[in-house]
C-alpha cells in the first residue's frame, strides 16, 4: 500500500531555471552567435594583481559560484556545436 504522504514534492525555483536552460534548443544561427558572444569562454573575473612585476594577490575564478554555471557553459557548447556542425561555420573566433 502506497501512502500519499510518503511522496514528497519539492519545487525548487533554481532547479526550474536549470531545467529550462538545459532544454533550450538551438535552431537559429543569429541566436547562437549572440549566445557565444554573451557567455565568455573562460571566467572573466580571474586575475593576478601585480605591481612592478611582482604578484600582490590572486583573485580566483568566481564563476563556479554561479548556480547556473554548468547550464550556461552547456548552452554555449550547444551553440558552438550548432554553428560548427549545422551551419558549417568557423568557430575559432569564439574559442
Amino acid at each position: 500500500m502506497i501512502s500519499l504522504y510518503s511522496v514528497k514534492f519539492e519545487l525548487n525555483p533554481l532547479n526550474l531555471i536549470r531545467e529550462s536552460l538545459e532544454s533550450i534548443e538551438i535552431h537559429n544561427s543569429d541566436f547562437a552567435h549572440l549566445i557565444c558572444k554573451i557567455i565568455p569562454a573562460r571566467c572573466p573575473f580571474e586575475r593576478e594583481v601585480k605591481l612592478f612585476k611582482r604578484a600582490l594577490f590572486y583573485i580566483p575564478p568566481l564563476c563556479k559560484l554561479n548556480p547556473f554555471y554548468e547550464q550556461l557553459v552547456g548552452l554555449r557548447f550547444k551553440c558552438l556545436c550548432y554553428l560548427a556542425n549545422e551551419c558549417g561555420e568557423d568557430i575559432t573566433a569564439y574559442c
